[in-house]
């Protein structure tokens, strides 16, 4: 089944991180970082209370998840946590713009996710690796070398597999 190229690598479509309903854990959790950071740019008396306040609503919903998600870390726009359930985020990590993580997923380590990337269901990413614009990550792979643009990763430890050309 081909990737679907329809939704952009590199302009975030905002609507995906929308606040739906009264809980939604994984916005929520999102909005929370967000707001951290906006707040530490912005700076001053009004930044730093602003910021104390955000990191204490992120461990709440840190807690709630049970996800470690660094307040740090750089996070592209469109980013969907669909079942914000243990995942795991090292603080040197960058996801790009409208990626998908699902629950109990692992980026271990210097990891960057290109534009679009979606990581199934418990799939680990091990080292400082670059996964590709339009990637898919198998649910409970283990990926241990770069994706290119396009491709899947599947299996332990994962496989690239490159889209059927036409």
């Amino acid at each position: 089944m081909p990737m679907n190229t329809d939704i952009s690598a590199q302009v975030p479509d905002w609507s995906r991180e929308d606040i739906r309903r009264f809980w939604d854990p994984g916005p929520k959790l999102l909005r929370t970082i967000r707001r951290y950071q906006a707040a530490k740019e912005r700076g001053g008396i009004w930044g730093g209370i602003s910021s104390k306040r955000w990191a204490l609503a992120h461990l709440f919903w840190s807690t709630v998840t049970q996800s470690e998600i660094h307040l740090h870390t750089r996070i592209g726009g469109g980013l969907r946590l669909t079942h914000p359930t243990g995942i795991i985020i090292h603080p040197d990590a960058v996801i790009g713009v409208n990626c998908m993580i699902f629950h109990q997923v692992t980026l271990a380590g210097a990891v960057v996710l290109g534009g679009h990337v979606d990581v199934g269901a418990g799939a680990k990413v091990l080292g400082s690796l670059r996964i590709g614009d339009h990637t898919r990550i198998g649910a409970n792979a283990v990926v241990m070398q770069d994706v290119p643009d396009g491709c899947s990763a599947v299996g332990v430890p994962a496989r690239i597999v490159r889209p059927e050309s036409s």
